[in-house]
């Protein structure tokens, strides 16, 4: 079942304290970024977040976006716009991390 677009707009609400947020749809989903980082994606009316090691200390419930693809966490305090805000802007800053050693590797 695709992201109802009323839900799309439902989180892009909820995330309005961070800056720099982009939505692209996707095949019936939407994937989001912040400050050009795809961190997650609005997959079957759910958020899912990557997981990466400083977000694990949220103790978030690991799903799968979709068939054959790695798990994510489920965000379901959605109304906690602080700790959203916290969680994606922890996730980036590790995503942004694990690319720059990727980087340096080459």
């Amino acid at each position: 079942m695709p992201t109802l677009k009323e839900y799309k707009e439902f989180i892009l609400e909820k995330l309005d304290l961070l800056n720099n947020i982009t939505c692209r749809a996707m095949m019936g989903e939407y994937l989001l970024y912040y400050n050009n980082i795809l961190f997650g994606g609005i997959y079957e009316n759910r958020l899912l977040i990557k997981i990466v090691n400083s977000n694990k200390k949220y103790n978030m419930q690991e799903q799968i976006p979709y068939k054959n693809a790695k798990m994510m966490y489920f965000f379901d305090d959605i109304n906690n716009k602080e700790l959203l805000k916290e969680v994606i802007i922890e996730t980036c800053k590790d995503l942004q991390d694990l690319k720059s050693l990727n980087k340096k590797k080459r």
